[in-house]
């Protein structure tokens, strides 16, 4: 089983920062993906960032040149660095892993979600 935790969320007002943090831990896993998807109230989970196992990177063209999703692998630790936030970024935001699980050599292939945490950018 792996869990995923999320950190980081808060108000901020609109042209500022956030960091958010996403840690995985758990039994024997290996990542092939980690993203970062919102949801806002009375609309659909949209996929904001990805970093794939090899470090490729993609965004939502909402999010292009204002946000940075990163990795720490020694920490399982995935961060979305969160700048020129404006109103329409006010969302809970989820951390998901595209994970393998590892049991006795066989892997398993699984998305894992985070409890999420709440955006809210005003003044």
């Amino acid at each position: 089983q792996v869990h995923l935790l999320e950190s980081g969320g808060g108000l901020v007002q609109p042209g500022g920062s956030l960091r958010l943090s996403c840690a995985a831990s758990g039994s024997s896993f290996s990542v092939n993906a980690m993203n970062w998807y919102r949801q806002a109230p009375g609309k659909e989970r949209e996929l904001v960032a990805q970093i794939t196992s090899g470090g490729r990177t993609n965004y939502a063209d909402s999010v292009k040149g204002r946000f940075t999703i990163s990795r720490d692998n020694a920490q399982n630790t995935v961060f979305l660095e969160m700048n020129s936030l404006k109103p329409e970024d006010t969302a809970v935001y989820y951390c998901n892993g595209d994970l393998t699980t590892w049991t006795a050599g066989r892997g398993k292939r699984n998305d894992y979600w985070g409890q999420g945490t709440q955006v809210t950018v005003s003044s």
